[in-house]
């Protein structure tokens, strides 16, 4: 009898364990503060945009949809809209080189097959050759061109967006509203 009464005990010693340990990671991950970006990104005035290319699914695809270089021209119109850095045509002139990819890794289990299309984007120092940030950025498959290209276009968005808030505002631009102008 003693003995079932102490295995309860262990039992549930172990259940409010498993309970409280989750509890209490979730607490101190809302108290840890965020890690600092390095500088140089936000500092940066020029960067270059390089061709990391694609893996060969992706590649495959591209140029079955007549765009070989798909995932770099968009990105390359992407920033020039954002107008956030001076884009440069070599990297030797740049602060940051900006390494636009993209890759369908494919994952077999079983007798399924999924992909999960991505952007890659590997944002180096030119002067210590160092990567200082990666982002990623799912794209979302699909079997019609059209819904291709409208989940192809909002990846990138997303991983405008990610960029944009890793960046922050033009160094010496002063953070206003949108829509408002300074004169």
């Amino acid at each position: 009898m003693l003995q079932i009464k102490a295995s309860g005990i262990r039992c549930a010693a172990l259940a409010v364990t498993l309970i409280a340990v989750p509890v209490v990671s979730a607490q101190q991950s809302k108290d840890t503060a965020a890690a600092p970006v390095p500088p140089q990104i936000a500092a940066a005035h020029k960067v270059f945009i390089s061709n990391a290319g694609a893996d060969i699914s992706a590649q495959a695809a591209f140029k079955r949809a007549g765009e070989p270089d798909q995932a770099y021209n968009h990105f390359y119109s992407a920033m020039q809209g954002w107008g956030r850095y001076e884009l440069v045509s070599n990297p030797s002139d740049a602060d940051l080189v900006f390494e636009i990819r993209f890759t369908i890794p494919t994952y077999v289990t079983d007798k399924i097959t999924s992909y999960e299309p991505q952007f890659g984007l590997n944002i180096v120092e030119t002067k210590s050759h160092f990567t200082l940030w990666s982002l990623s950025e799912p794209v979302q498959g699909a079997f019609r061109k059209a819904t291709w290209l409208k989940n192809f276009d909002q990846g990138l968005g997303n991983l405008m967006d990610d960029l944009k808030k890793l960046a922050g505002p033009s160094p010496g631009r002063a953070s206003q509203p949108e829509g408002s102008s300074t004169k």
